[in-house]
């Protein structure tokens, strides 16, 4: 046995191990200083309480000293707590849609993976599309952007979610440690929060914001306006996306034919597709179709939940088989996110940031383009993507009448970028199914995301400034 001694000063290694309490106490300090302060003009105490909370999870969130799930719950015990909403209405909210959608997105990837198929798919990509690292990262960053464009990007994720899981386990890659697998989930993520903005398709922010549009002001923007003002946006961001992956996380595997003999072996080994395969395989496929044409309808949670019931109806998996890949505490972090962000817009600290910043500083048409498109960005990153919508869109109407804007240019302002969500894991379900896999973490995501967001709203106003006026687009009515 061999004995190491640590050779350090003794002030460092205490200074080490009292890095942690350290921090929490620094932590703590923050939010009561935060919560006693004076409350600033026109923010209501439940604001100012609102915003402490937010910033103390956010800071948990992206530093990673505690468990998401914990952080989230933290959420749900503080909102009640400081009396910034009722216990009823903090629980019930966390009985969000977006909640159940992605608990019924997890069993239904467990389903498809425990019956088989999505091994079968993967390794059929496998072999067609693994000539090279590179092609196989393409293919799935492509992949999930082109399906965004006509259905839910929510929806996108977690049918492809398990076919990626599935690949990085074949490959032998590790969760946290891998490069090539951090690569493989961020092309998922991000190519599903790309595509999601093409179209009225990718989710429900863009027919919510145009409702309001024309309620209150009788103007409305057609579908193929809004694609052709939105397109060269996607493309240049596809483009960026693959360009900072590839950058940002160097491919740490030599090529994917290390892999090859294994994949074929078994591939072989599955044998004939067989009929919980095939069964599994058409209920998805029913759910993926149901999402595209009946999702505004009747809602991405109600579909999933009615193909997981169908799931044990049809005896296709037991809860057993199930359980194992369901993620509760990415639900729980998503949940205490959702009730945080209504914290937000219930108190009207949403609604007095936007104010305070917007009203002061930005009073030309181009500059409160911009503002409006940065702090629908960057609140998308906090709070559902609907309440962004439904705090910012109000406001910009009434900047627009003062300004002489036409307030169709101030709607796409708000409503693209509130799409773009690529820092956090509370963001949108395609980052936190991306999260949930392990193999990405919640300081990567916010690194690679923050500069994606930053790419993304400097490419969406030159995009309006330079673009727009050609395709007869312009700031002023």
């Amino acid at each position: 046995m061999t004995i190491e001694i640590d050779r350090r000063p003794l002030w460092l290694l205490l200074l080490i191990r009292a890095g942690r309490p350290i921090f929490f106490l620094a932590v703590t300090a923050l939010f009561l200083y935060l919560v006693a302060m004076p409350t600033p003009a026109g923010l209501s105490v439940a604001g100012q309480r609102a915003i402490a909370v937010f910033l103390v999870c956010l800071v948990f969130w992206v530093s990673g000293v505690v468990p998401l799930s914990v952080t989230g719950i933290l959420a749900m015990v503080l909102v009640p707590l400081l009396g910034v909403l009722s216990k009823k209405d903090t629980y019930a909210i966390f009985g969000n849609e977006a909640v159940f959608f992605i608990l019924g997105a997890f069993i239904l990837a467990g389903a498809v993976m425990h019956s088989g198929l999505s091994g079968r798919i993967a390794l059929n990509i496998m072999s067609k599309f693994g000539s090279s690292p590179k092609r196989l990262l393409l293919s799935i960053f492509i992949l999930a952007g082109v399906l965004s464009f006509f259905m839910s990007e929510h929806a996108v994720a977690a049918m492809l979610f398990p076919i990626v899981l599935e690949i990085s386990k074949a490959l032998g890659l590790r969760p946290g440690k891998s490069n090539y697998a951090k690569l493989l989930f961020f092309a998922l993520a991000w190519g599903c929060v790309i595509g999601g903005v093409a179209t009225f398709l990718g989710g429900a922010r863009v027919p919510l914001a145009i409702g309001i549009l024309k309620e209150t002001t009788g103007r409305s923007i057609e579908f193929m306006d809004y694609t052709i003002a939105v397109f060269p946006l996607v493309v240049i961001m596809m483009c960026a996306g693959y360009f900072l992956l590839t950058r940002f996380f160097p491919i740490d595997v030599a090529g994917v034919e290390n892999a090859r003999g294994v994949l074929e072996k078994r591939l072989k080994n599955l044998g004939k597709i067989n009929f919980d395969e095939y069964a599994v395989g058409v209920l998805l496929l029913v759910t993926v179709l149901a999402w595209m044409f009946l999702g505004r309808s009747l809602g991405l949670a109600t579909i999933a939940l009615s193909a997981v019931v169908a799931l044990f109806v049809l005896k296709l998996v037991s809860w057993k088989d199930i359980e194992e890949y369901v993620n509760w505490g990415v639900i729980l972090m998503y949940g205490g996110a959702i009730i945080l962000g209504t914290a937000l817009e219930r108190s009207g600290a949403a609604q007095w940031i936007v104010h305070t910043v917007i009203g002061k500083w930005f009073t030309t048409p181009a500059s409160v383009f911009a503002a409006l498109s940065l702090m629908s960005i960057l609140l998308t990153e906090a709070i559902s993507n609907a309440a962004v919508i439904a705090i910012l869109l109000p406001v910009s109407v009434g900047i627009a009448g003062k300004l002489s804007i036409d307030p169709s240019i101030l709607t796409y302002a708000i409503a693209v970028p509130a799409g773009l969500a690529f820092m956090f894991p509370m963001s949108t379900p395609a980052n936190a199914i991306a999260v949930s896999s392990n193999y990405v973490s919640v300081k990567d995501m916010a690194i690679g995301g923050f500069i994606m967001c930053i790419a993304a709203w400097v490419v969406f106003n030159l995009c309006a400034y330079f673009y727009w006026p050609l395709v007869g687009i312009g700031y002023t009515r």
